[in-house]
């Protein structure tokens, strides 16, 4: 037997988490990253919350994960010396609707075992936050705040001082089966690896095809606008403020985050981004309206989903409809409250009938494991995903 090399394709949190947790076991490891800096895409536009894990259904993969992820986070902030704010969260109610789906909640946070989860009344959201409105609200304390990019940046730090490699600027631009494992070619040239991990991202339905997985899921990607607190409110809300999911409604909705560089963001919303990394409506890509146009998944999903869609894009386009979204639970926010913040894109994974990928998803071909639905709490779970990903990868392999 001979011990394996692992490319992995992407810098973000999880991908550099899997190569961190493989190069610290001895492991060969390469890291391709398109961009000339780790975290430039998901990991480093997402708002910057350590997830509790309160809202997963018990017993799914976010909800194993998000659980351990967030333990060893913690740990590994303290460690390093990096920022880490258990700021808090509030779910909060508006009205007898929501307050029945919160309960649903708070048995999930119970069942996955989430710590100092309290039951709100007015009175108490009012003692806390005398600013926030809402019948009834679900306090999660240790739901923290973290400098996600200062993570992925140390992570990158722990691959190379084991030895790995993490080569920015690299494009991968071909991926084939070759003997012993996989032929990855890439601006910097080609490279055969035994194992190969592809944690692309919202490249990573493209990548994983070209490594012979199926076309399904598609990601579809979708921009969430912020709009950012002015100084002088910033101090009205000391904990994060997140609406109660509705159900039949396939994004979270506007929600309010302090930020550990003191900023507070407000949103995000989800519109459909007319490019893979498309952060402003003038980001147009023909290639992914091509891709749209063909695939029948996006279809279904746009023919479910319409009215919500219209919703969030009247939101992008009007300031006034955006706010109207959180004065339910912030009455006095006003529109010279605000300032335009920077955007995300999540690539969420869509599957053939229509419906969009809610869990984690990954998939093996061979050498080859694709990660091919990671949305939030994936920064959250990202060393608990390395822990899953580096125990089920075969590391030795036959002398050829």
């Amino acid at each position: 037997m001979r011990a394996v090399k692992v490319g992995i394709i992407g810098a973000g949190l999880v991908g550099l988490a899997t190569a961190r947790q493989l190069a610290t076991s001895g492991v060969a490891v390469v890291v391709w990253e398109k961009e000339t800096a780790v975290a430039r895409h998901q990991s480093g536009h997402n708002s910057g919350v350590a997830h509790a894990g309160i809202y997963y259904q018990p017993g799914s993969a976010k909800a194993r994960n998000c659980r351990r992820g967030v333990e060893l986070l913690r740990a590994y902030c303290a460690e390093r010396g990096l920022p880490w704010d258990e700021r808090g969260k509030l779910v909060v109610a508006r009205d007898e609707t929501e307050t029945a789906r919160l309960r649903e909640i708070e048995r999930r946070a119970q069942v996955n075992g989430v710590p100092g989860v309290r039951w709100l009344d007015a009175p108490d959201i009012r003692a806390l936050e005398p600013d926030v409105a809402g019948v009834a609200a679900l306090l999660s304390p240790t739901t923290a705040i973290a400098d996600f990019p200062a993570i992925a940046l140390a992570f990158a730090d722990d691959v190379t001082s084991a030895g790995g490699q993490v080569l920015t600027g690299t494009r991968v631009t071909a991926v084939r089966p070759a003997r012993g494992g996989v032929q990855v070619t890439t601006t910097g040239g080609t490279e055969t690896v035994s194992r190969l991990i592809i944690c692309a991202g919202l490249q990573t339905d493209l990548l994983a095809r070209a490594a012979g997985d199926a076309a399904a899921p598609e990601i579809v990607p979708f921009r969430g606008e912020y709009l950012r607190l002015r100084p002088e409110v910033r101090d009205k809300v000391r904990h994060l403020i997140y609406p109660v999911p509705d159900p039949a409604y396939p994004f979270l909705g506007v929600h309010l985050t302090p930020r550990i560089d003191g900023e507070v963001d407000l949103g995000p919303n989800a519109v459909l981004a007319l490019a893979r990394e498309g952060y402003r409506w003038r980001d147009v890509s023909a290639g992914q309206l091509s891709r749209l146009a063909r695939s029948a998944a996006f279809h279904r999903l746009a023919r479910q989903n319409w009215r919500a869609g219209l919703r969030e894009m009247h939101g992008s386009l009007s300031r006034r409809a955006f706010l109207a979204e959180a004065r339910g639970y912030l009455p006095w926010l006003e529109s010279g409250h605000v300032v335009p913040a920077p955007a995300g894109v999540r690539a969420q994974a869509v599957d053939p009938d229509g419906s969009l990928v809610d869990d984690f998803r990954i998939h093996r071909i061979g050498p080859v494991t694709a990660i091919r639905n990671a949305p939030s709490p994936a920064a959250t779970s990202s060393l608990a995903i390395a822990e899953q990903i580096v125990a089920e990868l075969p590391l030795q392999t036959p002398d050829l």
